[in-house]
């Protein structure tokens, strides 16, 4: 079928102009004198030429420009230096009494650094201020009494001594087997099985004799079910619901023009003024860059600050005594690896080579299989009939020609084009039309394709 990407959902222009009522309004009509509600859409009236068009907007018919006056200008005064010797003295350089100062004495002593072995006869300011004093010693209130063994024997048994009764241990008797020696000779491999087993004879097994196969005298009923039961009665074609194709419009050319073309009245345009920036004029006269700060600026010559550096410390040429409490009194001990702790085996391992010999192996005796009859039935049917594959769609079905677009190669396909609706489809007419037959569809005159 013919896909088109249009939206509309016409296929044809048939000429029936739009109704613009709404199912509302054909399914409920007027009652009486009440009116239907009007539409507050705005008509879609065309505006009537009004002249030529003014390039003013609102704003400029109403706005007022207002007369700018400009700002009053201070000018800025002359400088004049005072004559005269500034004072730079302030209130603390008048008020302040300077006081010699020292050095501040630190509050932590410095560390002493003993570099000598002499010993130090300096007495501790705590031996010093410290005064032994003899305190009397307070008497214990605890009465000394010497500790005297109990000479009696202790009578409080306890319940484990009243409750357990002693008792005879009886010991399970051992698993392990004794110890027996092995045989001096050689190993004889008889088994009980070996030496009880009764041989038996095998009576022969029972071989159903096989049935020659009779073939039977009737005929062979081919027919299954399906064959038997259908009869392949006449019926009627089912009949296409594609709609016919007629051809709906005139044969008038196409005029070529559009509602858009017949109400559109193109209207003169000023083009807007062009504003045009003044030319850029460089002053002549040379620029003033000195300020009130390179002018009145005296500068000083002001030291520059010594660094607040601590006073280097002593360096002492002694060597470095490295010896402490650890390497003095610690020794390193000789620590032996302990063995493994491993048991020895009771169960000794063989030494003699293994038979692989099984006692399936020993007593199995292979017999001869028989393969049993096969249940398979005798093909009766002969192979050289050839099969039947028709079904009901080969013979039934007739193939119908694929229809091709003719909008993407007119000239090729053999169609010429005839016009184009007011939905934008255009017809092309076949140039020599193909008969067609009693099962296919008829072809039309005038086939629509995608614009």
């Amino acid at each position: 079928r013919h896909r088109c990407c249009h939206r509309s959902t016409k296929f044809y222009d048939d000429g029936v102009h739009p109704s613009h009522q709404t199912e509302y309004l054909e399914n409920y009509p007027g009652y009486g004198n009440v009116c239907p509600p009007e539409s507050c859409k705005p008509k879609p009236e065309v505006r009537e030429d009004q002249g030529r068009m003014d390039g003013t907007t609102t704003f400029k018919s109403d706005y007022l420009p207002y007369e700018i006056l400009t700002r009053p200008f201070r000018p800025q005064e002359e400088y004049r230096p005072k004559s005269g010797k500034i004072d730079l003295g302030t209130i603390y350089q008048r008020d302040y009494s300077p006081h010699k100062v020292g050095p501040v004495t630190l509050a932590r002593p410095r560390e002493r650094k003993h570099t000598s072995d002499a010993k130090v006869d300096t007495i501790p300011t705590y031996r010093d201020d410290y005064r032994l004093r003899k305190g009397e010693r307070s008497e214990s209130c605890k009465v000394e009494r010497a500790y005297e063994p109990p000479s009696e024997r202790f009578g409080n048994p306890s319940t484990f001594q009243d409750d357990y009764l002693p008792r005879q241990p009886n010991p399970p008797p051992s698993c392990k087997p004794c110890d027996t020696k092995l045989a001096e000779g050689p190993f004889d491999a008889n088994t009980i099985h070996r030496t009880a087993y009764v041989v038996h004879e095998m009576k022969p097994l029972f071989v159903r004799p096989r049935e020659e196969y009779k073939p039977s005298d009737q005929p062979f009923e081919d027919l299954t079910t399906h064959q038997r039961d259908f009869k392949g009665m006449p019926g009627e074609q089912a009949k296409s619901c594609k709609p016919e194709s007629r051809k709906v419009g005139s044969d008038d050319p196409f005029k070529g023009t559009t509602e858009f073309q017949d109400r559109y009245q193109p209207y003169l345009v000023t083009t807007p003024e062009f504003h045009k920036p003044r030319e850029y004029v460089p002053p002549t006269d040379k620029m003033d860059l000195k300020s009130s700060n390179r002018l009145d600026y005296i500068s000083h010559k002001v030291a520059p600050r010594a660094p607040i550096k601590p006073a280097p410390g002593r360096k002492s040429s002694a060597p470095f005594q490295g010896k402490t409490t650890t390497k003095e009194h610690y020794q390193p001990w000789n620590v032996c690896r302990q063995g493994l702790i491993k048991k020895e085996e009771e169960i000794q391992k063989p030494t003699g080579k293994i038979s692989g010999l099984t006692t399936f192996r020993s007593h199995y005796v292979p017999h001869q299989p028989n393969p049993p009859p096969s249940f398979k039935p005798v093909q009766a049917v002969a192979t050289g009939v050839p099969f039947k594959d028709e079904t009901l769609y080969r013979t039934e079905y007739t193939p119908k020609k694929p229809e091709v677009c003719p909008g993407l190669d007119p000239g090729a396909l053999g169609y010429i084009y005839v016009n184009t609706d007011s939905q934008g489809h255009k017809f092309y007419r076949q140039v020599s039309p193909e008969p067609s037959g009693s099962n296919c569809n008829p072809i039309p005159e005038e086939v629509p394709a995608v614009s």
